[in-house]
């Protein structure tokens, strides 16, 4: 007994484990690694365990898809191939749980919701109904 420790496995012989990226283990897409490392220099506590990262990579990957997925959606409604924020702002405001969560965030270049008061619109009774179709046909 020497004292060296193990010996550490060759990167090309067999049966050494190949390195696998947090984010890979995990089946995500955002950096576990990044957002680990970023929580430990935030201090927003004393300790990080290590599940923390992965957990929060994996709700910051959800809301992405989540909201990528109603843009896309809201783009390929106005016939459009890419999104753009006003595609964003319409696929936030219209789902409830993401306004909830974007409520005090504002898009910029998103514009507004179209809305138009009831009360604006021109009333239509039988006697102006009747009056275009006569009017319409002279």
């Amino acid at each position: 007994m020497s004292g060296r420790g193990k010996k550490r496995a060759v990167a090309g012989s067999p049966g050494s484990a190949s390195k696998k990226s947090r984010s890979a283990r995990a089946g995500l897409q955002f950096p576990v690694g990044r957002v680990y490392r970023l929580l430990r220099r935030g201090n927003y506590a004393g300790r990080i365990g290590s599940g923390a990262a992965i957990f929060l990579a994996a709700v910051m990957e959800y809301l992405t898809a989540e909201v990528l997925e109603l843009a896309g959606n809201a783009a390929h409604e106005n016939r459009k191939t890419r999104i753009l924020p006003r595609h964003i702002q319409l696929a936030v405001r219209n789902d409830y749980e993401l306004n909830e969560l974007f409520a005090c965030v504002t898009i910029p270049q998103g514009g507004v919701l179209p809305n138009i008061l009831s009360q604006l619109l021109p009333k239509k009774t039988s006697v102006n109904v009747a009056s275009q179709k006569y009017s319409g046909s002279q």
